[in-house]
């Protein structure tokens, strides 16, 4: 049978979306190769969500069209964010590509690439709501975590954003759906699951009539093989006090909130279609703290949105020096076409935003020494990745590191330890965000 390659690109959602592709492929009998310059067919598995994330997929696809004679090659299939938010673009303007399909029809995966390979040029799409959101997945991440994607869309229509527009509306998994696959993970080796979805903190909500994603990790809790929950994509305005509590007694849930916030100026948050201001935002931060001691606080920050002025960027600026988060990213704006922002007045000038968000990162490379610092001397329960050849180390995940986005710990020891064993490490040295130790037996 032929070979399948993918190239997902973006965030672990899209990721999730792709692994139950290639389960689909597997499972009609398509070889599964890691390397897809090596494969029959090649999935690009696009993101469509800003400009960089864009320019990213078509060059992607560009590469791979562009090795179509030259290698075993036969068929180019695009998928994802990119193609599902420009229908009609995709097919016209990058006729190398040999098929282009919407989300909707990721469930056709087998039957399209086996057409696509008998020569057929294809451009299908369906409704955004047919794709699956549950079913069987061959994992793309290391064995020793994975991604638990509990719900599908948005409802929130934040002013810069396209992802309503791309993936539809908000819907939840059931609750014995997700609880199944976490058994089977478990059951697997997985340790460590990813909560995810655009909302997390409104999962189950059309479902059950009201959030409960407290609920949902309580359960989870529960499976004897779980070793970590972490959970990403908590809305500020939906932490409840419930949610708060399950995160502070489980001892299986990590200590690490994700709250995308974008920013602290009331009037650009209002602008951005975002609840919260200033103080709120704050407040919320300083009860999260007091409730689940020692928590490691994560958020994204958006700089230069439109009319953000330099009052409202000095509001922010004081924002992150007084919150200190431990984890912090910030992005320049990008306006994003069929979205309300982009059509805003006073849009700020490119090298502005860019340098806003230089400023920010700045001010959080302070925070996070300022925290890697307090570190010193303790002793933290690390999750094994492997070994880093070039500085002769092993390379951990403590639970203030969620995995691709945040820092790793080095660290030194005379035992023999693999991908997904867990140790003690304690902290001996600090390197900028980064940390460095030796473990403790």
């Amino acid at each position: 049978m032929a070979k399948v390659g993918m190239v997902s690109l973006g965030c672990a959602k899209n990721q999730v979306d792709g692994e139950r592709m290639l389960a689909k492929l597997a499972e009609a009998g398509f070889e599964i190769c890691a390397d897809p310059s090596l494969c029959d067919a090649v999935i690009i598995n696009t993101c469509g969500f800003i400009e960089d994330a864009k320019r990213e997929s078509i060059e992607t696809i560009f590469e791979f069209c562009g090795m179509k004679g030259s290698t075993n090659i036969k068929a180019v299939l695009v998928t994802g964010c990119l193609s599902e938010r420009y229908r009609d673009e995709m097919a016209k303007e990058i006729p190398e590509a040999d098929v282009v399909l919407g989300i909707g029809k990721n469930k056709d995966i087998a039957d399209i690439v086996k057409r696509a390979l008998n020569g057929e040029k294809i451009a299908e799409f369906s409704e955004k709501t047919d794709l699956s959101i549950d079913g069987e997945r061959l994992l793309t991440t290391p064995p020793h975590y994975a991604y638990i994607k509990v719900a599908e869309g948005c409802d929130n229509k934040c002013a810069y954003c396209a992802i309503p527009m791309i993936r539809g509306p908000f819907r939840s998994r059931t609750m014995e759906s997700i609880v199944a696959e976490v058994e089977n993970l478990a059951e697997m080796g997985v340790k460590e699951f990813n909560i995810i979805a655009q909302d997390s903190t409104r999962y189950g909500e059309d479902l059950y009539g009201k959030p409960v994603l407290a609920e949902l990790i309580r359960r989870i809790a529960k499976i004897e093989k779980v070793h970590w929950i972490r959970i990403l994509y908590c809305y500020p305005e939906r932490i409840t006090d419930e949610l708060l509590d399950v995160v502070a007694a489980e001892d299986k849930v990590c200590k690490y909130m994700d709250i995308p916030i974008q920013h602290a100026s009331g009037k650009v948050l209002k602008s951005m279609n975002r609840a919260g201001d200033y103080n709120s935002i704050v407040n919320l931060m300083k009860k999260i703290r007091a409730k689940i001691p020692g928590v490691v606080l994560r958020t994204t920050l958006i700089a230069g949105f439109p009319g953000e002025t330099e009052e409202d960027f000095a509001e922010l600026c004081n924002f992150v020096k007084e919150v200190k988060f431990e984890r912090l990213g910030c992005f320049a704006y990008s306006r994003e076409e069929d979205t309300p922002a982009y059509d805003m007045e006073n849009q700020i000038d490119e090298d502005v935003k860019a340098r806003r968000a230089d400023i920010i990162m700045e001010l959080q490379m302070e925070n996070a020494e300022e925290f890697s610092q307090k570190m010193l001397g303790k002793t933290v329960e690390v999750l094994v990745e492997g070994y880093d050849e070039e500085i002769d180390a092993m390379i951990g995940r403590s639970y203030m590191d969620a995995p691709d986005v945040d820092t790793r710990i080095y660290f030194v020891t005379n035992q023999d330890h693999y991908a997904g064993d867990i140790i003690n490490v304690k902290i001996t040295q600090v390197n900028g965000y980064d940390l460095i130790g030796e473990e403790i037996l």
